[in-house]
C-alpha cells in the first residue's frame, strides 16, 4: 500500500495556519519584545506571558519594568538589544515623535531579518509607511496593528487589532495578536490599520461627548443616573461609552469615573488622536464637523490642566459647568 500525499491548496493552507498558531502559542516557543508598558501595554504584555511566550520588555518607567519582571519578563536597558533577541517586537507608545525615535534607536545597529516589528500605537498612516520602508530596507518586516477596546480590553485580552500589511505578514502575526485580542482584522496595506483606528477613535470621542451631554441633561431634569443609563443601554442610544465606560460615577464599576477619572485613556491622548484624524481629513478633503468640534472640546480640557485625566472627565466638566469650547 502506498501513501498518497494530498496537495489541496486549501488543506495545505489550513495545515500551515495550524502550524503557525502552534509554534506561536505553545510552550513559550516565541521570544517577543514589548516596548511601552503604560496602561495598555503592561496588560497586553502580561497576556503574552500568560500565553506562554518569553517576554523581553523595555520602558522608561522602572516600576513598569519591575512589574513585568515579577511575572517572568526579561528587562532590557537598550531596545536594540531587545530587538536582536526577539522574533516579534511590539511597540505601544504615545505619539508619532516617540514612535519614530524609538524605531530609529532600536534598529540603529541593524536588525534580524526574521524579526517582525508590530506597532500598536496610534500614529499617522504616513509615518507607518515611512517606518515600513526604513525597516524593510534593513531586511526585517514592519506592520501597523493599532488596537481598540481600552484598558478593559487590554486586561481581558479582548482587544480588536486593526492590521495593515501583506496577507503573509497578517498570517504570521495573527496567532501572537490573538494572545491579546479577540478580533484580529486585516484592513489592507501598510497604514490601513491606522486609518481604521483614527476613524474609530474619532467616533469614540464624539460618542463620549454625546453620552456625557445626555447623562448630564437627564440628571439636571431629575432623572436617576442609573435608571437613565439602563434606558440608554436598552435603547437606541446604546454604545461602548454608555455601557462599558459610562462617564458618570457609580454606573460602571470598572470605569475611571469611579476613580476620579484617573488612569484609563487620557484626554491628552484622545486629543492627539483627534488631531491626527483632522490631519488625515484635511489631506483627503473630507468634512468632519463633529470630529473637529470634538477636537476643540478635548483641546480645551487639556488647556484646563485635565490632559492626564481619563477622557470621560468631559462629563465632570459639564456637571460642574466648567465646560467651554
Amino acid at each position: 500500500m502506498s501513501l498518497r500525499v494530498v496537495s489541496s491548496p486549501s488543506l495545505l493552507n489550513a495545515w500551515s495556519q495550524t502550524l503557525v498558531r502552534a509554534m506561536s502559542t505553545q510552550g513559550g516557543s516565541k521570544n517577543i519584545g514589548f516596548v511601552g508598558l503604560g496602561n495598555m501595554g503592561a496588560n497586553m504584555a502580561s497576556n503574552l506571558i500568560k500565553a506562554g511566550h518569553k517576554l523581553h520588555v523595555f520602558d522608561i518607567s522602572k516600576s513598569a519594568c519591575d512589574g513585568l519582571a515579577a511575572k517572568g519578563a526579561t528587562v532590557y536597558a537598550k531596545t536594540s538589544e531587545l530587538a536582536q533577541n526577539s522574533d516579534f517586537v511590539i511597540t505601544m507608545l504615545p505619539n508619532n515623535a516617540i514612535v519614530d525615535k524609538s524605531y530609529e534607536e532600536m534598529t540603529a545597529d541593524g536588525v534580524n531579518k526574521d524579526t517582525i516589528f508590530i506597532d500598536s500605537s496610534t500614529i499617522a498612516p504616513e509615518l507607518v509607511k515611512t517606518l515600513q520602508k526604513r525597516i524593510s530596507a534593513k531586511g526585517a518586516r514592519f506592520i501597523d496593528a493599532p488596537v481598540s477596546g481600552g484598558v478593559p480590553g487590554a486586561e481581558q485580552a479582548t482587544l480588536t487589532f486593526m492590521v495593515g500589511g501583506t496577507d503573509a505578514e497578517y498570517n504570521a502575526v495573527k496567532a501572537v495578536l490573538e494572545c491579546m485580542g479577540k478580533r484580529i482584522t486585516h484592513c489592507g496595506v501598510y497604514g490601513m490599520g491606522q486609518a481604521a483606528k483614527l476613524c474609530n477613535n474619532m467616533m469614540l470621542a464624539i460618542s463620549m461627548i454625546g453620552v456625557s451631554e445626555a447623562m448630564n441633561l437627564a440628571v439636571r431634569q431629575g432623572l436617576d443616573a442609573k435608571v437613565f443609563a439602563e434606558i440608554i443601554n436598552s435603547s437606541t442610544g446604546r454604545c461602548w461609552a454608555s455601557e462599558i465606560y459610562n462617564p458618570v460615577p457609580g454606573i460602571c464599576p470598572t470605569a475611571p469615573a469611579n476613580k476620579d477619572y484617573a488612569g484609563g485613556f487620557s484626554s491628552a491622548l484622545i486629543t492627539k488622536d483627534l488631531g491626527l484624524a483632522s490631519g488625515v481629513a484635511n489631506s483627503s478633503n473630507t468634512p468632519i464637523p463633529l470630529g473637529s468640534l470634538a477636537h476643540k472640546i478635548y483641546t480645551s480640557l487639556c488647556t484646563q490642566g485635565l490632559g492626564n485625566k481619563d477622557f470621560s472627565v468631559v462629563y465632570d466638566q459639564m456637571k460642574k459647568e466648567k465646560f467651554s469650547v
